[in-house]
C-alpha cells in the first residue's frame, strides 16, 4: 500500500508559506475567511455544519472565518467543495518586469 505522504518538497512550501510573517498574508487571510464566512452564511449552514461537510471541526471552521492566518490549499480545497464553490487560484505580476530588448 502507498503511503498518502505529500511529496517532501510540497511539505517544505507549505511549511514555509505557514511561516511568512506579511501583511499581504494577513489581508489574504481576512479575505479568504471572509468570504468563507458569507458564502457558508447564504448556505444557511452552521459552522459545525460546514465542519463536518469538509471533516474538521468548528473550532478550525471558525479560525478559518476569523483570518487568523493563510489557510492550507487542502483546507480550502475541502470547503470549496463542500460549499459547492470554485477555488480560483490566481498569479498576477504587481509590476512591469519586461526586460528592455535594445
Amino acid at each position: 500500500m502507498k503511503s498518502r505522504r505529500r511529496p517532501r518538497t510540497l511539505h517544505r512550501v507549505a511549511e514555509a508559506l505557514e511561516r511568512i510573517d506579511d501583511p499581504d498574508f494577513a489581508a489574504f487571510a481576512e479575505r479568504i475567511g471572509a468570504r468563507v464566512a458569507d458564502e457558508r452564511a447564504r448556505r444557511g449552514l452552521s459552522q459545525r455544519e460546514l465542519a463536518t461537510l469538509t471533516g474538521t471541526t468548528q473550532s478550525a471552521v471558525a479560525r478559518l472565518e476569523a483570518g487568523g492566518r493563510p489557510p492550507r490549499l487542502s483546507t480550502l480545497l475541502r470547503v470549496a467543495a463542500a460549499l459547492d464553490c470554485e477555488l480560483s487560484v490566481d498569479l498576477r505580476p504587481r509590476t512591469d518586469t519586461r526586460r528592455d530588448a535594445t
